[in-house]
């Protein structure tokens, strides 16, 4: 083994429609991947030492930290590309041949790596993570240290059947001044027991809710606070279909730590009141929530029968009443949608007045379903990845273009963030039933940067930050995609099987599900 392993972990930033790699002076959400993996990393891997950099492209103005892609005398280092969704694909291949080139191993992991086939890049210099990092981390960095790596980790399991998760080392505070917040992404649990069509979250964590021990996430929450946390993510896509969440919650409480939380639920915490009352008290603020439509059929259409559309007043009703900020996301584009019915799902949202809104363009994405029924049927339209990024549209639309369905995604953001529409959230009280001049602040401020965004700057106000970066574009890795990987674009994938193991692990999760 090496003496010294540099380990530097990317969460690469995708190829904007300009060409551009997008970059931020302030990021919005900082990665959830890179603290957890960067904590899965030991100091010493028997006698060689190791040392850790974190990187999140988004929020790095200038591609400076090249430098550490680069062979050095008696150093062996190992680039791992965390997180990499379809639309960061090629960037991440762009990197990895990079690396490559200067005498580098390196890893590409992350959602596209364990859905889609990637086979035809295997055996070309850069190895492929197909399964969660806990299985694949270890053996990952043994053989960094040996000096090779295997063309494939993970191939025969994605899941763990327990989560082994190590408590959270955080960021540095340099690090998260990058960001608008002091914000970092935890998660408790994993998996979703719905079968939505368009979602990945299935593919990527199972129908199996699992979850680490309330006791790591307790001492994740107390390092966060100490190193200057301040707002935590919890990442778990159905909040509240994690099983310990009440014990998580009352935990906190204890604890008296005082980080204000984020979650994310599914509809059916409608029927919950008192969950959301205990989470009020732990310190949730702002509660996400998948929406989607506002029409019973096109949720039936994309196999979401659990959301029903008369109950999402009442959840904002509930938030409202224990001082949590409602968030809806929702999507456009659905096929039978045309204007008028893109206006009306925006009149009924405004009428029902959530706090904050986020809205996408209907997109299949790689691995799921709905994709690979869209791929069969040949009415995907767009062959470059970084386009499926849920901003664009990819397929054939039977009655909008892409411009008529950009011009509406953003006419969302205008006419949802009204200064109406400020002034009646600026005066919902927090947590403890009162009216804050931070929330009357951050009401102004957010209704103006969406209506600035969507508007004279005509982007999506989620794409990633504030304050633009243009700084290098792919023309300046090209040559070395065409080099390595022999392409120019990535052909649109298939889906990847899931190993055999955890079809099985998936059936007895719907079947335990059907049965409670």
């Amino acid at each position: 083994m090496a003496n010294r392993l540099r380990v530097v972990l990317i969460k690469p930033s995708k190829y904007a429609v300009d060409g551009y790699v997008e970059r931020f002076r302030w990021g919005f959400m900082p990665n959830s991947t890179l603290p957890h993996i960067r904590s899965l990393t030991p100091d010493r891997l028997d006698s060689t030492a190791v040392e850790i950099h974190t990187i999140d492209e988004y929020v790095h103005g200038s591609p400076t930290y090249l430098n550490l892609l680069r062979r050095e005398d008696g150093v062996r280092t190992l680039v791992a590309f965390v997180g990499v969704q379809s639309n960061q694909f090629h960037r991440a291949l762009d990197l990895a041949a990079y690396a490559k080139k200067h005498g580098c191993l390196s890893v590409i992991g992350g959602a596209h790596t364990m859905t889609c086939d990637t086979s035809m890049f295997h055996g070309r210099g850069v190895s492929f993570a197909l399964a969660e990092a806990e299985l694949a981390w270890p053996a990952i960095l043994h053989d960094a240290a040996a000096g090779d790596l295997q063309p494939v980790y993970g191939n025969d399991r994605r899941w763990q059947r327990q989560l082994d998760a190590p408590v959270v080392i955080p960021p540095s505070r340099r690090d998260l001044k990058r960001y608008v917040f002091p914000l970092l992404g935890l998660y408790p649990a994993r998996g979703c027991p719905f079968n939505c069509n368009f979602c990945s979250v299935i593919k990527i964590a199972g129908h199996q809710v699992r979850s680490q021990s309330i006791e790591t996430t307790i001492a994740s929450l107390k390092a966060a606070e100490a190193a200057g946390v301040r707002l935590i993510m919890f990442t778990s896509d159905n909040f509240n279909k994690y099983a310990e969440v009440s014990e998580l919650c009352s935990a906190i409480i204890e604890e008296n730590i005082k980080l204000k939380l984020f979650v994310q639920c599914d509809t059916q915490i409608s029927k919950q009141e008192q969950l959301i009352a205990l989470m009020a008290q732990a310190g949730v603020f702002q509660m996400f929530l998948g929406v989607e439509s506002f029409d019973r059929e096109t949720l039936l259409g994309v196999r979401k029968p659990h959301n029903r559309p008369e109950v999402y007043e009442d959840i904002v009703r509930l938030c409202r009443k224990y001082g949590i900020s409602s968030h809806f996301s929702t999507m456009i584009g659905y096929p039978h949608d045309r204007m008028a019915e893109i206006q009306r799902h925006i009149d009924i949202l405004c009428s029902m007045g959530p706090t904050w809104s986020s809205f996408y363009v209907m997109t299949p994405i790689p691995g799921t379903e709905q994709y690979s029924d869209f791929l069969k049927q040949g009415l995907l339209s767009e062959r470059n990845l970084d386009r499926f990024d849920t901003t664009c549209l990819t397929w054939q639309h039977p009655h909008l273009s892409a411009a008529e369905l950009r011009s509406a995604l953003l006419l969302c953001y205008r006419q949802f963030y009204s200064f109406k529409h400020a002034r009646t959230i600026m005066k919902d009280p927090n947590a403890e039933g009162a009216v804050t001049a931070s929330g009357v602040v951050g009401s102004w401020a957010n209704t103006i940067f969406n209506r600035y965004a969507a508007g004279p700057q005509k982007r999506h106000p989620m794409s990633g930050g504030v304050w633009r970066i243009k700084s290098d574009t792919f023309h300046d890795y090209l040559h070395l995609r065409r080099e390595v990987f022999e392409i120019d674009l990535a052909p649109l994938p298939t889906a990847l099987s899931l190993p055999e193991t955890d079809k099985a692990f998936n059936r007895a999760a719907r079947l335990a599900s059907r049965n409670s």
